[in-house]
């Protein structure tokens, strides 16, 4: 059984980008999960790590983007969906670029 919180607290969340999707980017930023899935993953700053060695292993090419939560315009639920034991932030619609408040080459761990 998965679990819920939607976020109300502000906080920096963060999420790796596709070369390919950042560079498409004009007002919002739209992740291809967002199309696939419905949502744009996101991590804490203590997941970040973990995210980038599971699903990133050895690229170099990401871009790690700093959000600021309440900058951000549509639902932002933390969620386990997988059954992981830990709830990971995702955000359900695009990402108006103005809640991006840092965007940074990520050279992996």
């Amino acid at each position: 059984m998965c679990s819920m919180r939607v976020s109300s607290s502000r906080m920096e969340i963060f999420h790796l980008a596709e070369p390919s999707d950042w560079e498409e980017r004009s007002n919002v930023y739209v992740a291809r999960s967002l199309e696939t899935e419905g949502f744009i993953h996101c991590s804490t700053a203590d997941q970040v790590d973990g995210v980038a060695a599971r699903f990133f292993a050895g690229r170099t090419d990401l871009m790690l983007l700093t959000i600021d939560s309440h900058a951000v315009e549509e639902l932002l639920v933390f969620e386990d969906l997988y059954e992981m034991g830990e709830e990971f932030p995702h955000i359900y619609g695009p990402l108006p670029v103005t809640a991006i408040v840092a965007a940074v080459p990520f050279q992996g761990v």
